[in-house]
């Protein structure tokens, strides 16, 4: 029995046109993100023929394997709502007035003010070498927001940092409507950032205390 399931879109393939048109929509959730559902899933059944057998040659490649589709299918299962349309209130920034003024203070007391944070996320999602992601992330160590890059869908993560929201800076997530020009891209999405999911997240990902010592 699979232990991973591809989630539903919350939305339609066409709720986040013009930004991200249907047909990217649909392949980048049909295709690309089911695969790393498989991926995870057919790996997850390796290793435990592995067990099974005690045979160990291949351990190195699996585990890395699994990290690299659990990340894929966790990255994308968050990137989905983390965006809305934006005749459903996509996009602008978080403002207290919205019910978010926690994640906007939050914002400010970490970056300075939305505008230096905005920048960096874009920067840091905009220059990943390769396929990668530009994250903003809670660290309960020192309880504040940070920006990370995550390479491919591994590298690069705070240890016990919980990403809450998440820019796909993959090519497939943006090639077919933007060419090579990703930079556009990462500048569009700003335009349909769910910020009640994004809200959401932060304020769960608070409630977690790490174990940082015995």
């Amino acid at each position: 029995m699979a232990i991973y399931t591809l989630p539903e879109l919350p939305y339609d393939y066409a709720e986040l046109d013009p930004v991200i048109n249907p047909q990217i929509i649909e392949l980048h959730h049909d295709k690309h993100h089911a695969a790393y559902v498989k991926g995870a899933n057919d790996t997850l059944e390796q290793l435990e023929e592995a067990r099974d057998k005690e045979q160990w040659g291949a351990i190195n490649g699996l585990e890395k394997n699994l990290a690299f589709h659990l990340s894929g299918h966790i990255l994308h299962s968050i990137y989905w709502h983390n965006m809305t349309g934006t005749k459903n209130g996509g996009g602008g920034e978080p403002l207290a007035a919205d019910g978010v003024g926690e994640l906007a203070d939050a914002i400010a007391e970490s970056f300075g003010s939305f505008a230096k944070f905005k920048t960096q996320l874009s920067k840091a999602a905009a220059t990943t070498q390769g396929s990668g992601w530009g994250v903003l992330a809670y660290e309960p160590v020192s309880g504040r927001l940070i920006v990370e890059q995550v390479y491919d869908h591994q590298g690069n993560v705070g240890q016990g940092s919980v990403p809450i929201l998440v820019f796909d800076a993959w090519e497939h997530a943006f090639y077919l409507q933007y060419k090579n020009q990703k930079v556009d891209f990462i500048d569009a999405m700003w335009q349909v950032v769910n910020w009640q999911d994004v809200a959401r997240r932060y304020a769960r990902a608070k409630e977690r205390t790490p174990l940082i010592a015995p």
